[in-house]
């Protein structure tokens, strides 16, 4: 592969709903290039940027790859991105690494949620955007409802730039409204036609809405336009560029990936009017000064480059995608890794089309390649020259609010498991994995069902570790809620000597169930010697971990040792222990014993028009409506619910709102159950125990 500098360079992500084609797309742009000798189908699993085997298993892109695809001495970065929710932390690394965004959205349908949410996370990252209408093959396929659709919801910033000449099975060619040139047919097939004449009206409407949106681009051709009505097609295009940079343009461009009708097109629109880096300014700090430090992106500047994706193979080691945000890189560049400061060693450095590497001297700043068996570096981290050292943010992921506890399937296997998912968590960090102290249970959390199956799958294949996911259990914990006062007496004679300790305790609730157990001595008299005095304490410590309802932690608790009784032979820290279990196991019975949940802080975000749904589901959790807010225009749910009945939230909040919703949750506090849902919880807890035994 040639060598670009970084003009030459362009840096696009494919993002949009799932089912949209975007892989499609890139495979058909790889094949109109060139680069393969036969366009390959999501349905056969043999496409360039779905090779994983889950993916080809699944049909659904789950990783995001990238393809470079070489159009006429310019060479376009495509980084292809799931659209399936689930997979929404691939979307972090593409973003920060790009220079514009390719919402794909169909011909159909038009508009969806997947497009709405790549839209808005380019406009947060300040990226450009493009909107490719794909499937135009597809029957009652409509670009002119789509650009509408578009145009009704973004404003007059949508504008149409390749319009197509036919639609449906008689989809056959496009115009460039910009360039004034049509296209039909694809493939070596591709030949330029006249302009349709029955197109020639629509056209000029068309040149007039790009014209009045090239001229608003720059104030000079604004002033320019309104005093003489019209602009160069120089001027147009100087605007149409700018607006583009901007991102105050976002044109529309339709296709149909798989018969290959208008990609070339596409990918001339892409050589002439992407963004470039070459210039773009990155900002990030000085490691050592903690001071802001920013590189240009030209070849000159010192070396600096951002890992966006990591791949972790046992076969063939760890890849780590990076873009050079300035300078050179080179096989045998000293890197430096900022985010760890240390240094760094590289096995090789490589391009990637899909899997298939190919070794490479090396990138000018803008390009995009991969440096093989990185030891130290994650995703997110920043290499650079230790003499001119910076450190770029580091990326933020989506916190995964859905939760399952793992297990190996096979018992001595645990290692194997949790092993295996470190080095998944290498590939995807938007996966967390913590062990709950008081379940004594690991939980794996990820953005949904699929996510974690995929997971689950890949450890089996990946790494030969079989895993199984459960619901987590919920940690539960008991109290009491009146005084009582018990005697504990433990008398036993087997010959020689025997075992004595004799105790009285009030045991009252603190009040506070963040208090776990709080113990006071109040003996007087030497009714129970004070070496033995601390053996109680420890007698009762031990118990209370183990609660006498459903063998759930005993929280709340006071114990008063206010009286007994000993023998001077007998008695021993091990009888005062065991008197002290007897007198909790009474007293806890007796004292009003109660379960306690964990209840979480909910905040729910979701349109206006969900909010009904909402209030209504978070209701038939046991939830309570807190408050509701306006945050950038969604409407904000604040509410308190158990942790019981969160765990699948986060599929549920999807599919109610076209997955339109998000949520965050913490811990709150424990509060008591309801006898209703206590009794159920109980009488589990006991079948558990006794299946135990």
């Amino acid at each position: 592969m040639a060598e670009y500098q970084p003009k030459e360079i362009r840096n696009i992500a494919f993002l949009g709903h799932g089912s949209e084609g975007k892989t499609t797309l890139t495979e058909s742009m790889l094949y109109a290039a060139g680069h393969i000798d036969r366009q390959g189908r999501v349905e056969d699993g043999n496409t360039v940027s779905d090779f994983d085997p889950e993916e080809t298993k699944r049909g659904i892109s789950i990783n995001t790859s990238v393809a470079p695809v070489e159009w006429k001495g310019t060479k376009i970065n495509i980084i292809d991105v799931p659209g399936y929710f689930d997979f929404v932390g691939e979307q972090a690394g593409p973003v920060r690494v790009a220079q514009t965004v390719g919402i794909v959205v169909n011909a159909v349908s038009g508009l969806t949620v997947g497009a709405e949410k790549a839209w808005d996370i380019a406009e947060k990252n300040g990226l450009s955007r493009m909107f490719i209408v794909n499937q135009m093959d597809r029957e009652h396929a409509d670009f002119d409802k789509v650009l509408e659709l578009l145009r009704e919801k973004y404003g007059g910033s949508v504008v149409p730039l390749l319009v197509p000449i036919g639609t449906g099975a008689d989809f056959r060619g496009v115009v460039n409204v910009l360039e004034s040139t049509a296209f039909e047919g694809a493939g070596k097939a591709l030949k330029a036609v006249d302009v349709p004449a029955d197109m020639k009206s629509s056209l000029e409407n068309d040149e007039m809405v790009i014209t009045e949106a090239s001229a608003e681009a720059i104030d000079e051709l604004l002033e320019k336009f309104f005093a003489e009505g019209e602009l160069t097609h120089e001027e147009v295009l100087e605007g149409f560029r700018a607006g583009m940079k901007s991102g105050k343009i976002v044109p529309v461009v339709c296709c149909s990936a798989v018969t290959g009708v208008g990609v070339a097109p596409l990918l001339d629109i892409m050589k002439s009017y992407l963004n470039w880096p070459s210039g773009t300014v990155a900002e990030g700090i000085n490691p050592k000064t903690d001071e802001p430090e920013e590189r240009k992106c030209l070849n000159e500047e010192p070396f600096s480059a951002f890992v966006f994706k990591t791949i972790a193979d046992p076969f063939v080691g760890k890849l780590s995608l990076v873009r050079v945000m300035s300078g050179v890189l080179s096989a045998s560049t000293a890197l430096y890794n900022s985010s760890k400061e240390k240094a760094e060693k590289s096995g090789g450095l490589f391009l990637l089309r899909g899997k298939k590497q190919t070794s490479v001297q090396q990138l000018n700043a803008g390009d995009i390649g991969a440096l093989s068996k990185l030891q130290l570096t994650s995703t997110g981290d920043t290499l650079c020259d230790a003499a001119s050292p910076i450190r770029y943010a580091e990326l933020e992921y989506p916190v995964g609010n859905f939760s399952k506890a793992v297990y190996a399937a096979k018992q001595g296997e645990e290692d194997k498991v949790f092993s295996g998912i470190s080095k998944l968590m290498e590939e995807d960090p938007s996966i967390k994995i913590e062990k709950n102290i008081e379940t004594t249970e690991t939980v794996l959390s990820g953005q949904g069902d699929l996510h974690l199956d995929v997971i689950r799958s890949k450890l089996a294949n990946k790494y030969g570790a079989n895993a199984v996911l459960q619901d987590p259990r919920v940690p539960y914990r008991e109290t009491i809620r009146k005084t009582v006062s018990c005697q504990g007496r433990h008398k036993k004679q087997s010959g020689g000597h025997g075992q004595f300790g004799d105790v009285w305790i009030e045991f009252s609730p603190i009040g506070d169930t963040n208090v776990e157990f709080e113990f006071v001595d109040a003996v007087v008299g030497g009714a129970v010697p004070r070496n033995f005095i601390p053996s109680v304490e420890k007698g009762l410590r031990e118990n209370i971990v183990k609660g006498v309802l459903a063998g759930y932690p005993m929280v709340g608790l006071r114990a008063k040792l206010y009286d007994g009784s000993y023998h001077p032979v007998d008695s021993s820290e091990m009888a005062f222990k065991t008197a002290a279990r007897i007198a909790y196991k009474k007293g806890a019975a007796e004292a009003s014993p109660v379960l306690l949940e964990p209840v979480m802080h909910v905040e729910v975000l979701v349109p206006d028009e969900y909010m009904g749904d909402i209030m209504g589901d978070i209701s038939t959790r046991r939830g309570r409506i807190m408050g509701m807010n306006q945050v950038d225009g969604m409407q904000q749910v604040v509410a308190e619910v158990p942790m019981a009945e969160m765990f699948k939230y986060a599929t549920d909040l999807r599919s109610k709102t076209q997955a339109r919703g998000s949520f965050t949750m913490r811990f709150e506090r424990y509060e008591e159950v309801p006898a209703d849902v206590a009794k159920k919880i109980i009488e589990s807890a006991v079948k558990e125990e006794e299946e135990e035994e």
